[in-house]
């Protein structure tokens, strides 16, 4: 039997399309003294560091945790990073559940993080791989095919994503660390943005952001006074392929998979029901109700019933990004371990003005690339 693991530690920065104000190392520890701090911990307490970012060339600094050694406390300790593309944040967290689960570290530093202004993101997505499609069109001109193709298959309104993004943009208002503070959005402001991949607008599309998260992670032998721990219920990461004859670009089988595993080591067999809270991740806002039925919270072609109906939203029956989630704030490597530490901190109920009434199991989910890499957990504020 594994040991059991809880959160005992969140921190994370202030996020911005530029952190003019910290190098890339401050940036990290910014994060890391919080999560500390929250974990009532000193650097001396960690025994090993995990880390993630998204591809070196979105910033230009290649191995970047070859110098973060010092800036991190891992000096004569363990340093281990982790690379899955934009899921990297969710992985980064499993691997490191999985050191203290297997009884290798009592306690454990996961930290993820980007600082887009380094570099540009965008122009990189946009060269032509040697051996691959010629796209030249960004991550956006990758995914709008697919969003076009849910909206053919679906039936769904041409407004559902318009509704997501104000949804999210007025939920990253009760969240401070939230990039994008947008109090006068409104659905006519999104549809008026400029189209970049049709269907895709700018105001649909997710931030360029700088920012960190880090999280503490512990055996339950080694919790000390801490009093409010988010325990990991179960995980699950899978990957598929990002081509291959009959993939489901819409409705990807690794999700589906990954999905299937959470839930069966959670006992979860009516997600929507047994689930108070998820944040998910959607760099485009057409993105929720694909993953809705992906993850199994609504029946294929019916995601966006849950947008226009109301579901999605804080007071809704399937709250989902009470956060702002990456539609707010998207530092590439550290979104999905933002997704998994807001989840943590919904079920310690401490979310603050985001928090979800009464929320005691909570998803965290990401994914990377183009749609190949899953990573998601569940954690509980009861004991497994």
């Amino acid at each position: 039997m594994s040991e059991r693991c809880a959160v005992t530690g969140v921190g994370q920065t202030r996020h911005d399309a530029e952190r003019s104000d910290v190098s890339m190392h401050g940036l990290v520890r910014e994060a890391a003294v919080r999560a500390l701090a929250d974990a009532g911990l000193g650097w001396e307490d960690i025994d090993a560091v995990v880390v993630g970012k998204a591809p070196d060339q979105f910033e230009g600094v290649m191995m970047p945790e070859l110098m973060m050694a010092d800036a991190l406390g891992a000096v004569g300790k363990p340093l281990i990073r982790v690379h899955t593309a934009g899921s990297v944040g969710g992985s980064t967290g499993l691997v490191a559940a999985g050191l203290v689960q297997g009884g290798v570290h009592k306690r454990v530093l996961v930290v993820a993080w980007e600082k887009q202004s380094e570099a540009d993101a965008s122009w990189v997505l946009m060269m032509k791989i040697p051996f691959a499609a010629p796209l030249v069109a960004g991550a956006g001109g990758y995914f709008a095919p697919y969003i076009r193709a849910y909206m053919e298959r679906s039936g769904a309104p041409a407004d559902t994503g318009i509704k997501v993004a104000v949804k999210d943009r007025l939920n990253a208002l009760k969240n401070p660390y939230a990039h994008l503070q947008m109090p006068d959005i409104t659905e006519e402001m999104v549809a008026d943005s400029l189209m970049l991949w049709d269907p895709i607008r700018y105001l649909e599309t997710c931030p360029s952001s700088d920012g960190a998260c880090a999280l503490v992670l512990t055996a339950e032998d080694a919790l000390g006074s801490c009093q409010n721990p988010a325990w990991i219920v179960s995980n699950a990461m899978r990957s598929e392929p990002t081509m291959f004859a009959g993939r489901d670009g819409v409705n990807p089988q690794a999700g589906i998979d990954c999905a299937a595993e959470l839930y069966r080591k959670g006992g979860i067999t009516d997600p929507r029901r047994q689930i108070d809270v998820a944040e998910i991740y959607v760099p485009f806002s057409w993105f929720e109700p694909m993953w809705m039925e992906n993850l199994g919270f609504a029946e294929q072609g019916e995601g966006w019933k849950m947008t226009m109906s109301g579901a999605t939203a804080m007071d809704g029956d399937m709250p989902i990004n009470p956060s702002g989630g990456v539609l707010s704030s998207n530092p590439i490597g550290a979104s999905g371990l933002l997704r998994f530490a807001e989840a943590a901190l919904q079920v310690r109920g401490m979310a603050g003005e985001h928090q979800v009434d009464g929320a005691k199991l909570a998803m965290g989910h990401a994914y990377g690339g183009g749609s190949q890499y899953f990573a998601m957990w569940l954690v509980s504020s009861d004991k497994p």
